[in-house]
């Protein structure tokens, strides 16, 4: 039973959402230390360190303490630890939380492009649903330990079904709104001759665009919005959506 305990933990990967780093050391003996925990043999560590500290472009501060490290750069070598001895399986808890933009948008393009290495599998745990929409290949929605749906974002969004809103760019703008409301579509105007509608499905759409010139009404854009997984996890909550 130890045997296989040492061999699971051998293929998998963990970053937690508070990076658990020693910064009195150095980002390079950080990394050395684990890579001597997991096994990786002693001729191949200085090698294999040093190309994450590349990967990760920390190899001009390998050599500085931890402690004076921002909170991304101390992210990243955390990542780069949990990759140390190359696992197949990769847990990830909260990547981006605390992170600004730059570093965030720095930390998908690294799970993006692990996820897609030597078949890599990549479980993210994140609060964050357009991060999950951007980032996984299929999504659980957990509440209470329970799963409430599983699936692609795409099969989520098109289990709500709901339909799409519209934004539209249009003059007259009053012209428009009567128009759109002898569809039975719910609309609301704005600034600038702009509506937005709700309840449009995808099929209206060509019609209602072609109703609207053969009326005279000058469109200048139209913009759908698909339901996001921000919608379907509300819906979830709701019990709109049958898991």
């Amino acid at each position: 039973m130890r045997g296989l305990e040492d061999r699971g933990r051998a293929q998998t990967g963990v970053l937690t959402e508070t990076p658990s780093l020693d910064e009195r050391l150095t980002g390079r003996d950080n990394l050395a230390i684990y890579a001597d925990l997991y096994g990786v043999p002693p001729g191949e560590v200085a090698g294999r360190v040093q190309a994450l500290l590349e990967t990760f472009q920390l190899a001009d501060r390998a050599g500085e303490k931890v402690a004076a490290y921002s909170r991304g750069m101390k992210q990243r070598l955390a990542l780069a630890r949990a990759l140390v001895h190359r696992p197949q399986v990769l847990f990830l808890d909260e990547p981006t939380s605390g992170l600004d933009p730059v570093a965030a948008r720095h930390v998908h393009e690294m799970v993006t492009a692990l996820s897609g290495e030597g078949g890599r599998t990549v479980f993210l745990c994140t609060h964050n649903l357009a991060e999950a929409q951007k980032l996984c290949d299929r999504v659980a929605v957990l509440a209470q330990g329970r799963v409430l749906a599983l699936g692609t974002p795409a099969e989520l969004v098109a289990r709500l079904g709901r339909s799409q809103r519209l934004e539209m760019e249009a003059e007259p703008q009053g012209a428009a709104l009567e128009i759109v409301a002898a569809a039975g579509i719910s609309a609301s105007a704005g600034e600038n001759g702009r509506l937005a509608l709700q309840g449009v499905g995808r099929e209206e759409i060509p019609g209602l665009v072609a109703a609207l010139a053969g009326a005279g009404v000058r469109i200048y854009r139209v913009t759908p919005e698909e339901p996001s997984l921000e919608d379907v996890y509300f819906a979830l909550q709701g019990g709109e959506v049958a898991a």
